[in-house]
């Protein structure tokens, strides 16, 4: 009888060795994407990030200001008229892409969590598989942007609403969980046309 495991496949983890947490560490930016490129802060301030476990230093990451959130705001602002005029198979695909990039990297993912707030490698696992899902899902409905065509309570008049990507937002999130931010509040039906700075 053969004995297969329980995980998915992207959840065959490599033997959790320190060189492959050091690798992994190593592998993050430490900077802020802005406008598409790693900066620093504007400040050039910086924190560290600790293991709950240990309170050794992960990594020491840049720590953004409020004008860093405004300059990714201006950002995608900048960029969001263009992604509005985007066809919504496209902005699908990008999504499912996003999705699968996520579900590539999901043990990588997980194990970042874990370091990071020393949760369970396994309920780590369950949220990054759990965030990834929302961009699968936006990714399914973005093409779904059906509209409505109704008639107006007295019965005299038609409606047309049709449905287009709204404006930049900028919003802090709590630090408990990494994976579901900004998937899971991002409005339908095409999410990244509320970017996330």
């Amino acid at each position: 009888m053969t004995v297969t495991s329980a995980l998915p496949s992207a959840f065959q983890p490599e033997a959790l060795t320190p060189e492959r947490e050091a690798a992994l560490l190593a592998s993050v930016p430490t900077g802020l994407l802005i406008n598409g490129e790693w900066v620093e802060a504007s400040d050039d301030g910086t924190f560290d990030v600790h293991d709950p476990a240990t309170g050794q230093v992960l990594a020491t990451l840049a720590s953004a200001t409020s004008a860093d959130a405004i300059a990714a705001l201006d950002a995608a602002d900048a960029a969001q008229a263009s992604w509005a005029r985007t066809a919504p198979r496209t902005r699908s695909e990008i999504l499912r892409r996003a999705f699968d990039l996520v579900t590539e990297r999901a043990e990588d993912f997980a194990l970042l969590m874990t370091l990071e707030m020393g949760k369970p490698l396994a309920e780590a696992r369950g949220e990054v598989t759990y965030g990834a899902e929302f961009l699968r899902w936006f990714a399914e409905e973005t093409v779904r942007d059906y509209g409505r065509y109704l008639t107006t309570p007295e019965g005299k008049n038609k409606i047309l609403v049709q449905h287009k990507p709204v404006d930049p937002a900028c919003s802090s999130r709590p630090g408990t969980s990494r994976s579901r931010w900004p998937p899971a509040r991002s409005p339908p039906p095409s999410p990244p046309a509320a970017p996330w700075c």
